[in-house]
């Protein structure tokens, strides 16, 4: 097939199918670069379900990126209580510090600005590029990676083939509408290009993907090994002395940084 007419028809039909079962979600419902980052943000590592309740309620606390730059770090954990992976609020804090203070309280509009923040990759950028200010940037999150590798049979190392999917992904975006093409992507890795028992037959590009062609499609993308997850003993001890507990704060990097404990060996 025509490259021109094969991407034509993936922005077509992929549109098409996004307007009648794109998932209905609060961050959708707001062009705010801030509310849109912090949805960014928290959905990195952590799926969609558990994010809703969390987002509304960071809102709700830090309604504006001046109310987030102003608050104690200590006031922005405990909003983020259970969401895990803490690094994220605090360059969350952080990020919101130097936009109010450097930038006169604007979010850059361009990639280079925005990726010079703490706790903001490329592919978190080109999200608040897209769904923010409709700028046609690439996402690369784990849905879209999925979708791409199968949709056109990519595998190989991570380094060749994130280079090969950036491309990709710059290139099928249809001028003007960067933002719903890109949720639309989104969707399609999380609705129905899972990751086992990808539902083929109710995909909108099943007729184009080269995976599904194969007969294979859960080979793509390529399976990467997985890192040896660490075990740490440690004792702890419960000092109490005249009704009062005493409690010590972590290093503000590494395992569970920041987060408060007893004293322990």
């Amino acid at each position: 097939m025509d490259p021109i007419i094969q991407k034509n028809k993936i922005q077509d039909r992929l549109l098409q199918w996004f307007e009648k079962n794109g998932r209905d979600l609060p961050w959708r419902k707001t062009q705010d670069p801030y509310a849109i980052w912090a949805s960014e943000i928290m959905l990195q590592q952590t799926q969609v379900a558990t994010v809703i309740p969390y987002y509304q309620e960071f809102l709700k606390s830090f309604p504006t990126i001046h109310h987030l730059a102003k608050a104690d770090l200590s006031e922005v954990l405990k909003v983020w209580e259970g969401l895990g992976y803490y690094s994220r609020a605090r360059n969350l804090h952080r990020a919101s510090q130097i936009v109010v203070n450097h930038l006169k309280g604007k979010i850059p509009e361009n990639l280079k600005d925005l990726i010079s923040l703490p706790g903001i990759g490329r592919s978190t950028a080109g999200a608040i590029l897209s769904f923010a200010y409709n700028k046609e940037a690439p996402i690369l999150d784990g849905n879209i990676k999925r979708v791409l590798s199968r949709l056109f049979a990519i595998s190989g190392s991570k380094a060749r083939t994130e280079k090969i999917l950036w491309g990709i992904s710059e290139s099928l975006i249809p001028k003007g509408h960067s933002n719903p093409f890109n949720q639309a992507l989104m969707d399609l890795g999380s609705m129905l290009c899972i990751s086992k028992d990808p539902q083929c037959p109710r995909c909108p590009l099943c007729h184009l993907c080269k995976a599904k062609a194969s007969g294979t499609p859960e080979r793509y993308p390529s399976k990467l090994a997985k890192k040896k997850i660490s075990s740490i003993t440690a004792i702890s001890a419960v000092i109490q002395k005249g009704g009062r507990v005493l409690v010590n704060q972590r290093p503000p990097v590494g395992l569970l940084g920041g987060l408060w404990e007893f004293p322990n060996w």
